[in-house]
């Protein structure tokens, strides 16, 4: 019996002739791709392999643009880039075993992230799952097993049929909130059998959105209209659920100064008057935090470094807006709303009265000015002249990917306005590739990635992906002949540091090498050489020779 809400597709007459007489040669990596356009994908990452064959073969006879990188891993940082920058689901084609591990590191981060990552490998043929021990090349025991603890899902797929629902599942886990990366594998035998099901049709794989409990934004409304001393902390959510107006609308209506995290730059303007900035590693400001009677934390999880290293102790009353379930009142006890930042803080926009604090810029004004006092009494005016300088060459509106080197620690904290960076994970090598994939969703403007030597070396040879692809990414390598960081932290605890130094080629020649122009600077020319590099088309690399300090830290 059909009710009057069922829906009932039928289809149409070319649809079923279409689907009764699918094309000649296609196979089961032609349903792969198929999908993925069907899903509305344009765009795939990846690096084949000997199982994947099938998807890759595929990918000729389909619409869909292929960037290959050279090191699984990196093609991850791509996608991840490519899922932040678009908020699109980014495809990864990999191989199996040694392909597929490669890549976890990457999907860690993008995990940590919330980037929405649809990595598809093969896998040995259907004979070798579930363990079966038949020394097939790249054979696992339980391959997906190595994935479940990093990925949002992990799905199978054991026949052709099973195809589109399973990567259809996968895109609509990877775009739920919170956005993460998920884990689809496909024997290798049925990713090559020829196929007689017909050619996979356009298809629906998004989540509905999460929205708060009217009662519980009903008491955070009230909480925050009847505080004297509201504070809001943003967090990496509010940026990828493209809250940042509402936010600010918000903030403007309660008068409550704004902290952004690390993973939250960008999503509250920095010169505005309620803006307390980045500077979460600054006693300063985590004490102001602590003083707050409502902190309204929006998109974080308030870990390790949104807390200054977990001795942030809050005094007054939290409410915490968390798309992840996980991290909802993991720190500290809250009132909890499970909701996506943006339906949340429409929410409250709704419900909260104006409220008038006339000394709540000024409070903001002090421990900026206190944080600033702070930094000027150490020795550091190179490492500050040399983010200005990196800043000023930047055009307005490009965007910058950070590894995990002393500047980025830096930029964390300094620079004035939206960045990304492997924070999340904290893995080195990001930079880079996910510049790269940056470049790949918008090649209309330029894009800068930041390393240091150590980290850059993961990443080399990506500068053949860069030139073949005539991708316009700006390669700024700091070199200071080792993991600088490592070797400061190491110097502090111990009062020397092992394992730190690093012989280092020429990194000016060696991008020759790959036919992509480079210069060395120094500090004086830093802004005049980059700005030059970031205005040339293709890619570029800048060189800065520097030993870089980090600012002493408040936590210890």
């Amino acid at each position: 019996m059909t009710h009057d809400h069922d829906v009932v597709l039928r289809p149409t007459e070319a649809q079923t002739a279409a689907a009764l007489s699918p094309p000649a040669g296609r196979g089961g990596g032609d349903l792969v791709v198929e999908t993925l356009a069907g899903l509305g994908a344009t765009t795939v990452f990846g690096l084949p392999g000997q199982h994947a064959l099938g998807m890759f073969d595929a990918l000729r006879r389909s619409d869909l643009s292929y960037v290959g990188l050279r090191v699984e891993n990196n093609a991850g940082f791509a996608a991840d880039a490519y899922g932040r920058i678009t908020g699109e689901a980014a495809p990864l084609l990999l191989s199996t075993g040694p392909g597929a591990l490669t890549s976890l590191a990457a999907l860690q981060e993008a995990a940590a992230a919330s980037s929405p990552v649809v990595a598809i490998s093969s896998q040995v043929p259907t004979a070798g799952l579930d363990g079966g021990r038949h020394g097939y090349l790249h054979e696992l025991r339980d391959q997906k097993a190595s994935f479940r603890d990093v990925v949002k899902s992990v799905h199978t797929v054991r026949s052709q049929s099973q195809i589109p629902s399973a990567i259809a599942a996968a895109w609509e886990s990877a775009l739920t909130a919170p956005h993460g990366p998920v884990w689809v594998e496909i024997p290798q035998d049925v990713l090559l059998a020829e196929t007689l099901l017909p050619v996979v049709t356009p298809m629906d794989a998004f989540p509905e959105d999460i929205v708060p409990r009217p009662e519980l934004t009903a008491v955070a409304a009230e909480l925050m209209a009847n505080a004297a001393r509201p504070v809001i902390i943003a967090g990496g959510g509010v940026v990828r659920a493209d809250a940042s107006g509402k936010l600010r609308a918000l903030a403007e209506k309660l008068d409550a100064p704004v902290v952004t995290t690390f993973g939250g730059k960008g999503a509250f303007p920095w010169e505005h008057p309620l803006s307390l900035q980045s500077w979460l590693e600054d006693r300063h400001t985590t004490d102001f935090l602590e003083d707050a009677d409502v902190l309204l934390v929006v998109g974080s999880g308030l870990g390790e470094l949104s807390s200054n290293y977990h001795t942030f102790q809050p005094r007054g009353r939290i409410i915490q807006i968390e798309a992840d379930l996980g991290k909802l009142e993991s720190n500290h006890p809250a009132l909890g709303i499970h909701a996506d930042a943006r339906i949340a803080l429409q929410a409250l926009l709704e419900t909260v009265p104006e409220r008038t604090d006339a000394t709540a810029a000024e409070r903001v004004r002090t421990v900026l000015a206190k944080v600033r006092a702070r930094i000027d009494a150490q020795d550091l005016g190179e490492e500050r002249r040399i983010l200005a300088a990196v800043r000023e060459a930047l055009p307005a509106g490009a965007p910058s990917f950070w590894d995990m080197t002393i500047l980025a620690y830096w930029a964390w904290s300094a620079w004035p306005g939206a960045m990304h960076s492997a924070q999340g994970a904290g893995g080195l090598g990001y930079g880079f590739p996910a510049a790269l994939g940056a470049a790949v969703a918008d090649p209309g403007r330029p894009v800068l990635a930041v390393s240091g030597d150590g980290g850059a070396m993961y990443s080399i040879a990506e500068l053949a992906t860069a030139k073949q692809y005539d991708l316009p990414v700006t390669w700024l390598i700091v070199d200071d002949g080792g993991y600088g960081i490592l070797r400061e932290y190491m110097t502090d605890t111990f009062g020397e540091a092992t394992a730190t130094e690093l012989a280092r080629p020429d990194f000016v020649a060696l991008a020759e090498s790959f036919g992509v122009p480079a210069v060395r600077t120094s500090a004086d020319t830093l802004t005049a050489d980059l700005s030059k590099a970031l205005a040339a088309p293709g890619p570029s690399v800048v060189v800065l020779p520097a030993l870089l300090k980090m600012f002493a830290p408040t936590h210890l």
